[in-house]
């Protein structure tokens, strides 16, 4: 295993695993990061991720271990699964009777955000999984690293477990830093949530897939919209800040959309104008899906958010006005029909596809931390649930690659065009 990827550890583990059923994850394994190997030629290069799963020794006793939960920027699918999850497997699993959960995201974390943490125990959350949104609250934006781990202190907190994306995961890596300076023995242990599925060095992260599913019926309505009229056109915006994976994949889901616009892949009006006189003209009908971040080069932006995001341009609209100006200008009248689903689907329940997920976020996140692994998050990569180190984890976003597989999947799918 190379440096870059070696995951930081409190200590030894000195305590036996109280656990019965025989399932252990052996330390002298690991897991490929890059599966695609040389059919011939040197391979000693390979390198190794540690995998995640219960280990028979652990740092933290059960019994004397306090833990604190936070979730912190926008809704998203299966938060509440995974809230859930850690819940119930550091109960049960590990002995563990005080569980925190912190209010609003970070500011719970910080004596002056005035929100006292609430006791997370079984009888209380068994249920929550069926329900959108987060039962502990969120909020965007950091806050003051030290006054953080003051709270901690303070509050005799073992763990914390950071559910969010990569601005929450920089976060915990400063905290978990700041931990390390104080000599304090604090584990940190992130969990990817990010519906865009950006975050470097995992195949998925939950919300995803649920987006995916509930961006079908929009993206129906729509194309039936279009359809009915003469010279319909449907237009659907999606998530996707930086990175165009729900916009991509679900229009191959759907195999209806004509057009898919991403933050990966540059366009022009004048491209985008010609084509959709040419597919007029031929079928009567069109469907674009855009996502949130594409084309922001067209429209304005101005200043960030509470978590240091630039503010983006509202594509959506202004692409349903530029579309229906430009074509009545050429002397072709089109019925426009816009949908933003957004909000409809960051606010809702986990599909059962990722809730299964979510709890295994939350299973292999409680295993890291109670063997005193800390300033990482778990990941599934490769089929496999691995350790990352936040450093390597918050590095980039990933992105849609325009050469790879996935995007000629669309464009195959599609039949688009070259729109720059």
């Amino acid at each position: 295993m190379t440096d870059e990827f070696r995951i930081s550890s409190l200590g030894k583990c000195e305590f036996d695993s109280t656990e019965s059923s025989g399932y252990f994850v052996d330390d002298k394994g690991g897991v490929v990061l890059d599966p695609i190997l040389p059919l011939s030629g040197d391979t000693s290069g390979i390198t190794l991720l540690e995998q995640a799963g219960p280990r028979k020794k652990l740092f933290f006793k059960g019994e004397n271990t306090s833990a604190a939960i936070v979730t912190c920027g926008g809704l998203c699918p299966g938060l509440n699964d995974v809230i859930r999850a850690v819940v119930m497997v550091l109960w049960y699993r590990y002995g563990v009777r005080r569980i925190l959960g912190a209010r609003y995201g970070y500011a719970g974390l910080v004596e002056s955000g005035g929100h006292e943490p609430v006791s997370l125990i079984p009888e209380e959350i068994e249920d929550i999984h069926q329900h959108g949104g987060t039962i502990l609250g969120t909020s965007r934006g950091g806050q003051d690293v030290p006054d953080t781990v003051d709270w901690l202190v303070d509050h005799n907190i073992d763990i914390l477990f950071t559910i969010g994306g990569d601005g929450t995961q920089r976060g915990g890596m400063d905290i978990a830093n700041e931990v390390a300076k104080r000599g304090l023995n604090i584990s940190v242990i992130g969990i990817p949530k990010t519906i865009d599925k950006d975050l470097s060095y995992t195949d998925r992260t939950f919300g995803f897939e649920t987006a995916v599913a509930m961006s079908q019926d929009p993206i129906l309505a729509a194309h039936m919209e279009a359809k009915a009229c003469e010279k319909g056109i449907g237009l659907v915006k999606l998530m996707g800040r930086d990175s165009g994976f729900v916009a991509a994949s679900a229009s191959l889901a759907s195999s209806d959309v004509n057009l898919v616009l991403v933050p990966e892949v540059p366009f022009t009006i004048d491209k985008l104008i010609a084509f959709l006189k040419e597919r007029l003209k031929r079928k009567s009908h069109a469907l674009i899906v855009v996502a949130e971040g594409a084309g922001q080069d067209l429209v304005p932006t101005e200043g960030a958010d509470a978590s240091g995001n630039k503010k983006l341009g509202d594509i959506g609209p202004f692409l349903k006005n530029t579309i229906s100006k430009r074509l009545a200008e050429e002397g072709i009248p089109v019925s426009m029909k816009y949908i933003d689903p957004s909000y409809t689907i960051r606010s809702a329940a986990a599909t059962a596809d990722d809730s299964v997920f979510c709890f295994q976020l939350g299973e292999n996140a409680v295993h890291a931390a109670m063997t005193g692994r800390t300033s990482m998050l778990v990941s599934l990569l490769n089929g496999e649930f691995v350790h990352i180190p936040l450093k390597k984890a918050t590095e980039k976003r990933k992105k849609i690659n325009p050469l790879s597989a996935f995007w000629q999947s669309v464009l195959c799918n599609t039949g688009q065009p070259e729109l720059v």
